[in-house]
């Protein structure tokens, strides 16, 4: 079989496919063939195809998986008007603990509310194992046995990445909105895994284009709003305990007056 043969199989089953393909899997559709390749020439022309492919629209990318054919990002804005809908939107407690589980997997939920400092809602691990994200790796050989959380192939595929070494360092990290432009975060001024409350529904972690559309999407204003509101009952909250304190302290010079006055009763005998 000609090289230019072999690169156009190629080149028609990876478009066909609705997953990447491992060089194993490519190399089983030509079972059978007499003239059938090799794998070392199925690298060869997937090579070929991946520097054919430089200066088109779309690239030969190997991710976890295996190999598949994509749109570049540089084209995705323009692609992306093909679709009415908006990709999901998700909230940034969410993608912390995703980061978390990337950076330092296994690791476990508590470990997770730990780092955050907050309690890390059902909702959020329910969305990223349906998502197939994330994954149970086993148990922490401590007492209650908890889940210990690792990254999926299919985080991986959906990055982009080939290995958990292509993760950008912590170090490269300064802004999740950069690292990630696919992902818009979305702040919830009062976000429900936060406050370690279980959400009745998905869009505290995942908020649809259609509820956002319906204006559930949180403004600057309203942020600020609830910010201000927050703050005066943090106020509220000092000055109530303060002036506890001051009563408290007032009975209890009261008290020692009283005890005095006794006192000084009972030495006169009046």
């Amino acid at each position: 079989m000609t090289l230019d043969k072999l690169k156009n199989i190629l080149e028609a089953v990876l478009l066909a496919a609705d997953k990447p393909m491992s060089v194993q899997q490519l190399d089983a559709v030509f079972e059978g063939d007499e003239d059938r390749p090799t794998r070392d020439d199925i690298r060869k022309a997937l090579h070929d195809l991946t520097d054919e492919y430089a200066e088109r629209g779309f690239e030969l990318k190997q991710v976890s998986s295996g190999f598949r054919i994509q749109v570049k990002q540089d084209f995705a804005q323009w692609v992306g008007r093909l679709w009415e809908e908006k990709p999901a939107r998700y909230t940034r407690a969410l993608l912390e603990t995703m980061s978390l589980i990337a950076y330092r997997q296994p690791i476990t939920r508590g470990e997770i509310e730990e780092v955050r400092g907050v309690s890390v809602s059902s909702n959020i691990i329910r969305t990223l194992q349906e998502r197939e994200w994330i994954k149970v790796l086993g148990h922490k050989d401590v007492p209650g046995k908890p889940a210990l959380y690792g990254t999926s192939r299919e985080f991986l595929d959906y990055f982009n990445l080939k290995s958990l070494d292509d993760l950008p360092s912590l170090a490269e990290i300064k802004d999740l909105d950069k690292a990630y432009p696919e992902l818009a975060l979305v702040d919830h001024h009062a976000d429900v895994a936060d406050s370690g409350l279980d959400c009745e529904s998905e869009e505290a972690d995942v908020v649809e284009s259609d509820e956002m559309d319906a204006g559930t999407e949180i403004s600057d204003d309203e942020l600020a709003e609830d910010t201000s509101r927050d703050e005066m009952e943090s106020e509220a909250e000092v000055l109530y305990e303060a002036a506890v304190e001051d009563a408290e302290m007032e009975e209890s010079e009261f008290d020692e007056i009283d005890d005095s006055d006794e006192e000084t009763t009972s030495a006169t005998g009046v």
